[in-house]
């Protein structure tokens, strides 16, 4: 996958987790503390700058109270360039 592309859907990854956050009505600290994760952390997830890991996927999806598919719902184009 390109580096280019990785770090779009990245990106996309944590506007959406901001998103679910912010319906939620949880400050990034909340929504730490349900996780068991540092606040930092999820303010780096947010803005697309770390890859994070499934089980954390899940822990997010966990304190937000959704189902973990439920993070994954953004507008994106699959690219076949992409994969190239």
């Amino acid at each position: 996958m390109k580096k280019e592309y990785k770090k779009e859907v990245l990106i996309l990854f944590g506007k959406r987790l901001k998103e679910l956050r912010s319906q939620k009505g949880l400050s990034l600290r909340e929504l730490a503390n349900e996780c068991d994760l540092d606040n930092s952390y999820i303010s780096k997830v947010e803005k697309g700058k770390i890859n994070i890991q499934f089980g954390t996927i899940v822990e997010l999806a966990a304190g937000l109270k959704v189902h973990p598919h439920e993070l994954f719902k953004f507008d994106h184009e699959w690219r076949d360039e992409a994969f190239e």
